[in-house]
């Protein structure tokens, strides 16, 4: 029974080395809609006939933000509307290490718009160990 109990405390502390404090991941989100009061639209159709729709000012704003050192996986986004205008910037690490940065925007007039920044990020290589 003791050999039992200390492979299985083997077992947890082995997972929690792996898994535990050593790679710390978190993300993180946020979303809020400010949409405008509905207001009546009369559709035409096709031969004459209508219909009644309802129209809001789309108006929203958004992020999120994910962090993981152990995969490399670290990226964020930040976005907002309102009515036909967006905005936003997004940004990750591309696994040469650089980091891509994007700004954005669009609009019903112009069209949809982007800024591509590429940021290099200083790697050390391994230091080689020679054997003499």
């Amino acid at each position: 029974m003791y050999f039992k109990v200390l492979c299985l405390s083997s077992l947890i502390v082995a997972i929690f080395v792996q898994y535990g404090q050593c790679h710390a991941a978190y993300s993180s989100q946020h979303f809020s809609k400010h949409d405008g009061h509905p207001e009546i639209v009369h559709v035409k159709g096709h031969h004459g006939h209508g219909h009644v729709d309802y129209h809001t000012h789309p108006k929203y704003e958004f992020g999120y933000k994910v962090v993981d050192h152990h995969t490399g996986d670290m990226k964020h986004q930040h976005e907002h509307r309102d009515g036909d205008v967006v905005k936003g910037v997004y940004s990750l690490h591309q696994p040469d290490g650089s980091e891509r940065t994007v700004h954005y925007h669009g609009d019903h007039h112009t069209g949809f718009h982007a800024d591509v920044k590429f940021g290099t990020h200083h790697i050390i290589p391994p230091k080689h160990h020679h054997h003499y």
